[in-house]
């Protein structure tokens, strides 16, 4: 349970950093888009009010509470899971990365209203009008790997 208490904690901060740096520092609220290598990696300012890629956006008090207690609920899951069943160390950590990059998308919404999206690539002359943050990208590889990981229990 400890090891995914620290994946999760490690990976909050480096969300919430990301965030404050961007939206704060650099002040990509205003600017809006900044060219960091292009057009393989960009910083473009986006609220999602939804989950990925938009989806279920709605600006409604109703919506944001709604993710927020959806987030929270799969991280109890997530965190009771991995401490009744005691997961092999890849588990706890694909655990550790969903809980902490949902954790940090419900801080979002809590401050901003909106989970705060920026990280945008593109490749090959397709632009990609999509922007994502880094507790998406752990979000994703967590759900991932605890899916797909072998658990190394033999089946019965």
């Amino acid at each position: 349970m400890r090891g995914v208490f620290w994946v999760s904690f490690w990976v909050f901060l480096l969300d919430q950093a990301t965030k404050y740096l961007v939206v704060h520092m650099l002040d990509l609220r205003r600017v809006g888009w900044i060219e960091i290598w292009p057009p393989y990696l960009n910083l473009r300012m986006a609220w999602n009010t939804g989950i990925n890629f938009g989806i279920l956006a709605d600006d409604g008090a109703i919506m944001r509470w709604g993710l927020i207690a959806v987030a929270l609920a799969i991280s109890a899951a997530v965190l009771w899971w991995s401490h009744a069943e005691r997961p092999g160390q890849w588990h706890r950590v694909a655990a550790g990365l969903l809980v902490g990059g949902a954790l940090g998308n419900v801080i979002d919404r809590l401050i901003y209203g909106a989970v705060a999206d920026f990280l945008n690539m593109s490749c090959c002359g397709i632009d990609n009008p999509f922007a994502f943050n880094v507790a998406d990208v752990a979000i994703f590889a967590g759900a991932f790997g605890l899916v797909l990981l072998p658990t190394g229990k033999k089946p019965s």
